[in-house]
């Protein structure tokens, strides 16, 4: 069995329960060394083979794997995060398949949530944003046309965009060409729930300044939108006049 795990947002007691269990009854680690915390590695058994994703190809990645089920070797792939965004799961599954080679997926903590809990913020408020839109900027990986930023921004609602730290003067100009205001807020979260996380609260026109000024050019998440604000509506759910299934309101 190969089971994939998300390592969660950095911290090492972040990791889900079930992937910490994981973790210790492996024979076999394949951890994404660039970004996972390597305190997390801390939960292996003194035996376990631990390799740094890092530095292999795919095809490398999958070799070991291979090798350990031949060997009957219990063996963790481990993503950062929750390795179904941006996780590059889907092909390693897929050549798994064709070596009928079970595995199982082992959800973690997004870093946007861990972005999130470091802003002190709620994505979704009520008569601001309901909507979340998690992106990135085209890199070397492409983005369909679809896709791109500034269509996405036209939309206005919450924004978190990942692997873009290194274009934020371009980013800036797309999401202004989509319809946010320059000063629309912005926040850019460094290496989120880790010892040296670090927010810088800023606005959509300057998100680059803002990088350069603390040194920022990757491991960052940009997050854009009103609901860094403190004008938003209460929730219906808890107001004293709303009536739901488990409460009946009360008119003053």
């Amino acid at each position: 069995m190969i089971n994939f795990v998300g390592a969660g947002p950095g911290a090492k007691d972040l990791i889900t329960l079930r992937g910490k269990k994981l973790l210790e009854k492996a024979d076999i680690i394949i951890y994404a060394g660039s970004l996972v915390n390597p305190q997390i590695l801390n939960y292996a058994k003194d035996n376990c083979e631990i390799y740094n994703s890092a530095k292999m190809t795919l095809e490398e990645v999958i070799d070991v794997m291979v090798n350990g089920e031949k060997n009957n070797k219990s063996v963790v792939r481990l993503h950062t995060g929750d390795p179904s965004i941006y996780g590059a799961i889907k092909e390693q599954m897929d050549i798994l398949d064709k070596y009928n080679i079970s595995y199982d997926v082992c959800p973690g903590v997004s870093s946007l949530f861990g972005a999130a809990a470091a802003l002190k913020a709620e994505y979704t408020l009520p008569d601001v944003s309901q909507t979340v839109i998690i992106t990135r900027m085209a890199g070397r990986t492409s983005v369909p046309e679809k896709e791109e930023i500034s269509l996405l921004a036209s939309h206005n609602a919450t924004m978190v965009i990942f692997l873009s730290a290194g274009m934020l003067e371009e980013l800036s100009k797309r999401l202004i060409k989509g319809g946010y205001h320059a000063d629309t807020p912005a926040a850019i979260v460094y290496k989120a729930t880790w010892e040296d996380e670090k927010v810088i609260r800023t606005t959509v026109e300057k998100l680059s300044e803002s990088a350069k000024e603390n040194n920022i050019k990757k491991t960052a998440l940009i997050t854009v939108g009103h609901f860094l604000c403190s004008d938003y509506e209460r929730s219906k759910l808890y107001d004293p006049s709303f009536t739901h299934e488990f409460r009946k309101g009360v008119k003053p």
